[in-house]
């Protein structure tokens, strides 16, 4: 980059609705899976942070835990997440799922919105699964509600209309420093994605039997003489009849949650990968702050 140019940068949120692919975009615009994806509502519960970098730019991107109201401590945690986001950026995209009716939720987040100052874009996402006509009305009908700084209609699963969006973010980042080293693609610790990956699975194979009280604790992780990363995880779960669901019939539910995250861990981590999974009760921890803390919930944090 010549002297002449202008190197941008900045810190860009991503918010919305439950299950509108706000980690489908992440991991999209990244091109690594950093961030878990899951036809459940609220999958991310942390703030998500991927670093995109070019010869001209590096725009941090944070996927926050979709917007809805709080059902216990650990919801209360995710909105604290979510909500403390939209001060701390310089740029907001809100994603929308073209296909969903609009509703109080999307109301709720609009109303956050005009409280805040900060740049946003309306990014209509799934726009495969709407005609042409009825995109336009759904984008008259939100520019009715608030004043978008964009709107970017894309496909995040099939990353049509991704890059349009990606240069519209460019232009509206001011110059900057380069925060993190151009190879680095997250801020979160490899045991945070590897955790993530694992929960990840255990929600898909389990579909609808097992609610959000699930989380994922990475006992160890170390590299073996062999050359192979032994990887321990404990899945924790509120309910006994949960650990039968978990661990399945002769333990084949586990088995197969295991052989699935085997693959993703070793494609994060570039190397064989030794995976052991334990399932463990503990009743009611999304309500219990110590255990929200034990398990990477630190409200200290927000």
């Amino acid at each position: 980059m010549n002297q002449e140019e202008t190197f941008k940068s900045g810190f860009v949120s991503i918010i919305g609705r439950p299950n509108v692919g706000k980690s489908t975009l992440l991991n999209r615009i990244i091109g690594q899976k950093i961030a878990i994806m899951s036809d459940k509502p609220q999958t991310t519960r942390n703030k998500v942070q991927g670093v995109y970098t070019t010869n001209d730019a590096q725009i941090v991107f944070i996927d926050t835990p979709g917007i809805h109201k709080p059902k216990h401590r650990l919801g209360d945690f995710m909105m604290k997440v979510a909500t403390n986001t939209l001060r701390e950026v310089d740029l907001i995209l809100y994603v929308i799922d073209a296909d969903a009716k609009f509703g109080p939720g999307e109301q709720f987040i609009i109303d956050r919105l005009k409280d805040t100052k900060t740049p946003v874009f309306l990014i209509v996402n799934k726009i495969d699964k709407v005609s042409k006509d009825a995109l336009l009305e759904i984008i008259a009908s939100y520019r009715e509600r608030y004043e978008f700084e964009e709107v970017v209609p894309i496909s995040a699963l099939e990353g049509e209309n991704v890059g349009t969006m990606m240069d519209q973010i460019k232009v509206h980042l001011e110059e900057g420093p380069q925060y993190y080293p151009s190879d680095q693609i997250t801020d979160h610790p490899e045991r945070f994605i590897v955790a993530e990956l694992v929960r990840e699975k255990a929600l898909h194979v389990t579909k609808e039997e097992i609610p959000h009280s699930l989380a994922v604790v990475i006992e160890q992780m170390k590299r073996r003489d062999n050359g192979k990363v032994y990887v321990g995880a404990t899945i924790i779960v509120e309910r006994s009849s949960q650990k039968g669901i978990i661990i399945g019939k002769h333990g084949s539910m586990l088995k197969e949650i295991g052989q699935k995250a085997r693959v993703d861990i070793e494609a994060l981590l570039g190397s064989s990968v030794f995976l052991e999974l334990w399932v463990k009760v503990q009743k009611d921890w999304r309500n219990r702050p110590s255990q929200l803390k034990d398990y990477g919930f630190n409200e200290d944090d927000y």
